[in-house]
């Protein structure tokens, strides 16, 4: 009986190979014994792929409005450029093939990129097992193969995939064209506008937050502050309340005839014992999110650094959206917890071995359970040849796991409340008792923990006290613009903020765009398209971003919580709850009534300021000082994209004989002024040095005393 095993790409179909010890390579494909009765073969990733549209009609290839929409009646698919040679040995194996053994990553795409060279080989009649592991170590893929499981069991994950990349197709050919044909005709030559049913309600998601910001305008605020002198030492303590403004602050002063000094009393104290577990284990977002934020690390390189530990058999399966573990990963991980500790040069006093539902519950993991390390303890010279942040990441991994052994994080959280006149002053304080998994995050740097706390004198409940009155005054400030890391939360989360990620198990109460395996690949499509600019972390819309923003405005291309019920569907289809032909459907209607309604929209929208006819670079320099929007290369000039509605803001490309750079006026922008510039120029010819910087009058000038003229 001929087995063929069909790997995802030739590393792994290597690691397969690797571990049933002796094997012969040819051309294409991996022999196990000399009587070829045990095949390896693999894909390149997507060996097959979805047709173009002239395939159907001639008349599809040009983009005109009036071939839309472009909806086939059967969807086709080919082999993908430069990939007929293999695709041509993989379909002779599969031919010959008694039992097929797909072996491709044990995920959605995994199966789609099998089924899909299988259905294309015309070899779906055969005998079709599934290889379902989680870890590429020479142990579990014998156990994996030991216990092949039936490949009708994940057939509806091929379906689901399948129906994602169709519908995506769909969006992607008929959208993108309408847009960008609808923008030509409105003057704006930006290009293709590339239109995804995922990439532009995650792209409006981001120039939402970023018109937040611009359109903010900071409000002062008021505090009352007082000092606290008891029995036993000194405090601070705060009015519960903020004052918009001065007269709002002393007319309540003086309701409650307050002075300077003050006598009170303590009302209340109240102190909780909280005793904290370790974070949850790490699913695929969770590990990007964080490394972002500590590493400044793209999810998509997080994504490619994670996979290639993942094949070098040190870290479980990466795209996983589990937090969970099962019994049977936290015996291996409680066996080799000791080993662990060495890597991290840390040691467990007091490890809490018990099997904790909060980790380890074999109901909550589905296809794969969290990132963890696997049983294989690297040698030193093994971690040498890893790169510097793929051993933080697995460092990363290993602490977060370890922590599920080590004991609480426990302090005293004491709230004060303190009445002065009948009015009530609250004071918080925190004293960690125990630092327990915390100290984990310092294992490797020999540093101790700090924690942000206030440790509070001992305080009586009615113990007298005697207070000095403060006021402060502060600014109200805008949200914060999205990281990469914060936007796969938002992605995750549907654009929902959440107060403590890492303790929330996130994708079970809420419906999020895209997948694990997708999301840091969007913002990846985004920054190609030229629709998002990353800069120190910061993510911003472009000038074609916000085109295109406002064109999708008022769509359903604009809501993400749209695109995560289309999700949410599409996980019912592998569940067989839904089907490919109804969400087909629902694609098909969706595409014609944009194409109906968006005109609405793009006839009543002024594009005179976006117009592009013989424009240069329209990139965003930086934000305006003075209206919050956004500064870009104007040709003669930076000028602001709020020029035309009033606000009047600009910088000359050349000022006094210098012609100044993109990036001068980017950290003008940013810091306010620049540093020493060589080559300013007098009328009578002589050259000069001087710092620029942005005036009271929010004008661009020369910084005082810094001038330094030379011949």
């Amino acid at each position: 009986m001929k087995k063929v095993v069909l790997a995802e790409k030739p590393s792994q179909a290597q690691a397969y190979a690797e571990s049933f010890g002796k094997y012969t390579k040819k051309d294409g494909y991996i022999t196990l014994s000399a009587s070829n009765e045990f095949v390896i073969t693999w894909g390149y990733g997507h060996l097959i792929e979805l047709a173009p549209p002239e395939t159907y009609k001639k008349e599809w290839k040009k983009w005109s409005m009036k071939e839309l929409p472009i909806i086939p009646e059967n969807f086709r698919f080919k082999v993908g450029a430069g990939k007929a040679k293999q695709f041509t040995v993989v379909k002779k194996l599969l031919k010959e093939a008694d039992e097929i053994i797909i072996a491709t990553d044990s995920d959605r795409e995994g199966e789609n990129i099998a089924r899909s060279i299988i259905h294309q080989a015309k070899a779906e009649n055969k005998i079709i097992k599934r290889l379902w592991i989680n870890s590429l170590e020479t142990e579990e893929i014998q156990k994996g193969f030991a216990r092949l499981r039936d490949g009708k069991e994940f057939y509806s994950s091929y379906i689901e995939a399948q129906t994602r990349q169709v519908s995506d197709w769909l969006v992607g050919i008929n959208l993108s064209r309408f847009y960008t044909l609808s923008l030509q005709a409105k003057g704006i030559n930006e290009g293709v506008f590339s239109v995804g049913r995922v990439q532009t309600p995650t792209l409006y998601m981001i120039y939402q937050r970023q018109k937040e910001i611009e359109k903010f305008v900071p409000q002062p605020f008021f505090e009352l502050h007082a000092e606290v002198t008891a029995e036993k030492g000194v405090f601070q303590a705060k009015y519960h309340k903020k004052f918009s403004s001065k007269k709002e602050l002393l007319d309540v002063i003086q309701k409650h005839g307050l002075s300077a000094h003050n006598s009170g009393k303590i009302t209340d104290v109240e102190t909780k014992r909280i005793s904290q577990p370790s974070p949850l284990l790490f699913s695929l977002s969770d590990l990007q999110s964080l490394i972002n934020k500590k590493y400044k690390i793209s999810p998509s390189d997080t994504l490619k650094h994670v996979q290639s530990l993942y094949e070098a058999k040190l870290l479980s399966y990466p795209r996983s959206d589990c937090r969970h573990i099962t019994g049977s990963e936290f015996a291996y991980l409680l066996e080799k917890r000791k080993d662990y500790e060495q890597l991290l040069n840390y040691k467990i006093e007091q490890p809490n071995t018990s099997k904790r539902k909060q980790y380890v519950d074999d109901s909550k993991v589905q296809e794969h359970y969290a990132i963890i390390p696997t049983k294989k303890i690297p040698a030193q010279k093994q971690l040498d040849k890893l790169s510097a942040i793929q051993k933080q990441i697995y460092y990363t991994v290993l602490k977060r796991t370890l922590a599920m052994f080590e004991t609480n994080y426990v302090y005293d959280e004491t709230k004060v409340t303190v009445d002065i006149k009948q009015l009530d002053f609250v004071s918080k304080g925190k004293v960690v008792l125990e630092d327990g998994w915390r100290k984990l995050e310092y294992a490797s740097t020999k540093k101790t923990s700090k924690d942000d706390q206030v440790e509070l004198p001992p305080l009586k409940k009615d113990e007298p006290v005697e207070t000095e009155l403060k006021t402060s005054k502060g600014m109200t400030t805008p949200p914060k613009f999205y990281t990469e890391g914060t936007l796969i939360t938002a992605m995750k989360t549907c654009g929902k903020e959440l107060d403590n990620a890492e303790e929330k198990e996130i994708l079970k109460e809420t419906e999020g765009i895209g997948t694990e395996a997708t999301r840091a690949n969007v913002l990846e499509t985004l920054k190609h398209q030229q629709y998002i600019d990353v800069k120190k972390n910061t993510v911003t819309v472009t000038a074609k971003g916000e085109i295109l923003c406002e064109a999708v405005e008022n769509t359903l291309l604009s809501s993400p919580e749209m695109t995560a019920k289309w999700e949410t569907y599409l996980k019912k289809i592998k569940s067989e709850e839904g089907t490919q032909k109804a969400f087909l459907a629902n694609i098909e209607q969706f595409i014609q009534h944009t194409l109906t309604s968006a005109v609405e929209t793009l006839n009543t929208h002024d594009w005179s300021d976006k117009a592009t006819a013989g424009k240069t670079d329209r990139e965003p320099i930086g934000i305006c000082p003075k209206c919050r929007q956004t500064i870009i290369d104007k040709g003669k000039i930076y000028g602001c994209t709020g020029y035309s509605k009033g606000c009047g803001f600009l910088i000359p490309k050349k000022f006094v004989g210098k012609t100044l750079s993109p990036a001068t006026v980017r950290k003008l922008l940013e810091q306010g002024e620049t540093q020493v510039l060589k080559g300013f120029k007098k009328k009578s010819g002589h050259l000069f040095s001087a710092a620029l910087m942005i005036n009271e009058k929010q004008e661009l000038a020369f910084k005082p005393f810094d001038k330094k003229e030379t011949s």
